[in-house]
């Protein structure tokens, strides 16, 4: 369904369609979709500083206050916002993925047994130590990552089996092995990969944001300036007419899920950094469900063929607003879920998106 025509100006200059401001505000909001999340985004920005109050003495001090905020809700949040970037190829191409939690887990226990200064350490125990140990370990870590996304991408691929199947299996396989392998492990990180996420420009820790906002960058590049970006559109809009118009569908998905294994292993870079540890029974736990619905809010099609990068962030950015304030606001954490359900599904009911075609 193609969307309406913009209002158009007759010969004397005026609006035909829609006179007013108010009704070309109704137009954007139901045609553009990146338009309603951004003016949802605005709501949610202006809740959270309503939510931190004005009882400052300064508005030197209330503007530190609020920027220190912001700060730690992006730094928080920056890991699950990289893999929604994933995500967002993902969907786009009709998939899924359910299985980011759990390659966070096993991606990240990889990295601190590489890193690690004890006797387990696997290269402290060659003889690879400091900064060589370091750039090796991130080298490794987001090439194990890669292998782990190509696997599935090679089992939905070549093995016909359907995306939620195939990343369901590699969601329980990988965190059940990683904590059968990892039990009673304790770590030693080194102090100096901890400045991967903790190094400070200025006086802010802001490098995972840093990250993200690169990230991001360079995915909104793939998906509107290059060839690959383009069959992934297709490739979702309709699988059959794009392999009547030569594109290697299977290719598309394997390089899709591929590079969602990458982002995964980052995140889990940045997690290890910044924490300097992992919980394995617990961490990347409802990564998935965020992920999924900081594209869905986003403006991405569960059906597949569309989606944006921007508004993968914008949806991100409100979904990491909701979990500060219902923290702020004293929810009960088992009824968190329920209240962020509610809220992404009435999200994506104000976005008025158009029915897929």
């Amino acid at each position: 369904m193609k969307p309406e025509m913009e209002p158009k100006v007759d010969s004397t200059g005026d609006i035909t369609e829609n006179r007013t401001f108010i009704r070309w505000i109704k137009w954007k909001w139901k045609n553009d979709p990146l338009f309603s999340i951004l003016i949802a985004l605005i709501i949610m920005v202006i809740l959270q500083t309503l939510t931190l109050g004005f009882d400052y003495n300064s508005f030197g001090e209330w503007f530190q206050a609020w920027t220190n905020n912001w700060i730690n809700i992006l730094r928080n949040n920056a890991g699950v916002g990289i893999v929604a970037l994933g995500m967002t190829f993902v969907i786009m191409t009709g998939g899924i993925d359910l299985s980011v939690g759990s390659t966070l887990v096993i991606t990240g226990a990889f990295a601190m047994y590489l890193l690690d200064t004890g006797a387990q350490g696997i290269l402290s125990s060659v003889g690879i130590t400091g900064v060589p140990a370091i750039i090796l370990t991130v080298v490794l870590v987001m090439a194990f990552g890669y292998l782990l996304g190509t696997l599935i991408g090679v089992t939905i691929t070549k093995g016909m089996v359907p995306p939620f199947i195939a990343t369901l299996g590699a969601m329980m396989i990988f965190r059940s092995v990683t904590q059968h392998f990892a039990q009673g492990y304790n770590t030693t990180v080194p102090t100096e990969f901890l400045q991967i996420s903790s190094f400070k420009i200025g006086n802010y820790m802001i490098m995972p944001i840093v990250y993200w906002i690169i990230i991001a960058a360079i995915l909104y590049y793939v998906s509107k300036r290059t060839i690959f970006g383009r069959q992934i559109i297709a490739v979702g809009s309709n699988e059959r007419a794009a392999k009547l118009s030569g594109v290697n569908v299977n290719k598309v998905k394997l390089r899709v899920y591929s590079l969602m294994g990458l982002l995964v292993s980052i995140a889990a870079i940045i997690q290890v950094s910044r924490i300097g540890s992992m919980d394995f029974s617990n961490a990347g736990r409802g990564m998935e469900m965020d992920a999924i619905a900081a594209a869905v809010v986003g403006g991405t099609n569960m059906l597949g063929g569309r989606g944006f990068i921007l508004g993968t962030v914008y949806g991100m950015l409100i979904i990491a607003v909701m979990n500060n304030l219902l923290n702020l606001f004293g929810v009960p954490p088992y009824l968190r879920e329920a209240f962020k359900g509610v809220i992404v599904i009435v999200a994506v009911l104000l976005q008025r998106k158009q029915k897929a075609a």
